[in-house]
């Protein structure tokens, strides 16, 4: 019943920025959590950054300073501003929405960092 397209992702030198966002649709009424993970080559999905509907935000160490996240509830969408990035921010970024306890996941866009 939810549906999240996830854009913006593709080919960024280091040091440059790239803005992703994420559209939701379906059943996501009532308080949420929607953010962002990743998952490099390898590796496990792992947190980047998450916002509240009432506007709280956490973000991972690794990204704090350099990321940021904003919702926009009228529009029920969600947007990571990615900025000073660094080839270790090369995976696949995938939207995620949280509603009564249940997670909702975008198919993912490709991020790579690359000079």
């Amino acid at each position: 019943q939810v549906q999240l397209v996830e854009s913006g992702g593709g080919l960024v030198q280091p040091g440059g920025s790239l803005r992703l966002s994420c559209a939701a649709s379906g059943s996501i009424s009532g308080i949420n959590v929607m953010g962002w993970y990743r998952q490099a080559p390898g590796k496990e999905r792992d947190l980047v950054a998450i916002a509240a509907s009432a506007g709280g935000t956490n973000y991972a160490d690794s990204v704090k300073g350099r990321f940021t996240i904003s919702r926009d509830n009228a529009k029920n969408t969600v947007d990571l501003q990615m900025n000073r990035l660094k080839p270790e921010d090369t995976a696949v970024y995938y939207c995620l929405l949280q509603r009564t306890g249940i997670r909702y996941w975008g198919k993912g866009t490709l991020v790579t960092v690359s000079s």
